[in-house]
């Protein structure tokens, strides 16, 4: 189980006192009969998912993995976020997995755009195009130059059984291209928004293809419902309650910190999850994210000194995947001997006891320690689960809807106009 550990937000929180707003709250979440209930189908989609499909999935993975050099991931959002942080955080940074990972439909850039199109030109390649409505302007815009290019590479009969698309099982432009011309596809359901479908087709046929047991996954996220689905002794709740908490005694900052840069991916798909949940109606916490102690030489000098603003909140793996040993030197001009022997695992915990120290009793910023035994499949499905629960109950806390964000479609209806698309008035 993921441990919450509060002893280091400098104030005591009275759990008892919230018994009654849990109680409300855990009802919205299983009834559904809150503002945005009709997108609650993440919570229990351990239960509902579709075995046949999943199988499809994986079926499909493998097929990608033997016959292509590149999974073109075509998606923005909660589309791609997922899957990217995922992959990173299982795979790491500098993977020699044979397929390439390649994220496109994210940005509007023709930096970016032209340089993705001139790498895999030369290459041999697949496309995942994530878009429950085919119509998002820079998924929509990329998949289109995708897919002109590949139908002049290799032919519009062969470049449909190289296109996989996940989108709307009823409705949409993506799914009327997929019936026109035969397009793989898989369904990002109905009752589940895209910063909360990880755990769908959405993140699980790029997981699939980067080699990751998407099976376990699921099953961490199982266990993310036993542990995080009940009213009682849940630490998700607890969580929530106490970033609620910090928010109201004038933190209107979060940050989430790892340290690990294998994991900065995954802070930006919190980002995503709590900050387009949350941030309505001029209320909510900032999420933001850093990586220790790469950025201790950055923001350290801020989070010690600069403005209140902000509380921590730290993650930590106990037990990483790998750990390198500090060797011997002769000269030691480095003054680093009396770390030879000891594990660069032991040195990456002692600044993690250090920072915290300094931050807390010197800073005064407030700490919450979440701890996860260790990252593999199983257990980043039960994290992400948690922070989904957690998130849920956070918002409800505020009188927010978790799972709309109507401020998002202001910049899109500005750039219609400008753009003089039909049906936007200059």
């Amino acid at each position: 189980m993921i441990k919450v550990n509060a002893k280091h937000i400098l104030r005591d929180v009275d759990m008892a006192s919230y018994e009654k707003e849990v109680a409300r709250v855990h009802s919205l979440i299983e009834k559904r009969d809150g503002p945005g209930g009709d997108y609650l189908g993440w919570a229990h989609y351990p239960e509902t998912y579709d075995k046949e499909e999943l199988e499809r999935i994986i079926s499909c993975a493998k097929k990608i993995r033997e016959n292509y050099e590149v999974l073109l991931v075509c998606g923005i959002g909660g589309s791609y976020l997922g899957a990217r942080a995922a992959i990173d955080a299982l795979n790491g940074l500098k993977g020699n997995d044979k397929v390439e990972i390649i994220y496109f439909g994210q940005t509007l850039s023709p930096s970016y755009v032209k340089q993705v199109l001139d790498y895999i030109e030369h290459k041999k390649f697949a496309i995942n195009v994530i878009s429950k409505s085919g119509t998002t302007t820079e998924t929509a815009v990329a998949f289109r130059l995708a897919r002109d290019l590949l139908e002049r590479k290799v032919g519009k009969e062969e470049a449909a059984k190289s296109i996989f698309a996940t989108t709307d099982k009823e409705k949409g432009a993506l799914l009327q291209l997929c019936k026109k011309y035969g397009y793989e596809r898989f369904v990002l359901p109905a009752d589940i928004g895209g910063r909360y479908s990880v755990f769908t087709a959405v993140g699980l046929l790029p997981m699939a293809v980067a080699g990751i047991d998407v099976k376990a996954f699921l099953h961490g996220m199982q266990i993310g419902l036993e542990r995080y689905g009940v009213e009682k002794n849940n630490p998700a709740y607890e969580y929530g309650i106490l970033r609620h908490e910090l928010y109201k005694a004038g933190y209107p900052v979060e940050m989430l910190v790892t340290y690990e840069p294998s994991l900065v991916q995954l802070g930006e798909w919190w980002k995503q999850l709590f900050g387009e949940s949350e941030g309505k109606e001029h209320t909510g916490l900032l999420p933001d994210a850093a990586t220790f102690t790469t950025d201790l030489h950055s923001l350290g000098q801020f989070i010690q000194e600069g403005s209140p603003v902000l509380f921590e909140t730290v993650l930590d793996i106990e037990h990483p995947a790998c750990d390198v040993i500090v060797p011997h030197d002769v000269d030691d001009l480095d003054g680093l001997n009396y770390l030879e022997g000891k594990g660069l695992d032991y040195v990456n915990k002692k600044a993690h006891d250090g920072t915290l120290q300094a931050h807390e009793e010197v800073g005064k910023v407030p700490n919450i320690l979440l701890s996860l035994d260790k990252l593999d499949a199983e257990g980043l499905g039960e994290l992400m689960y948690f922070f989904m629960r957690a998130c849920a109950m956070s918002c409800y806390l505020n009188d927010i809807n978790p799972f709309n964000q109507p401020g998002v479609e202001v910049y899109k209806k500005n750039m219609f106009r400008l753009l003089g698309k039909p049906g936007y008035t200059k």
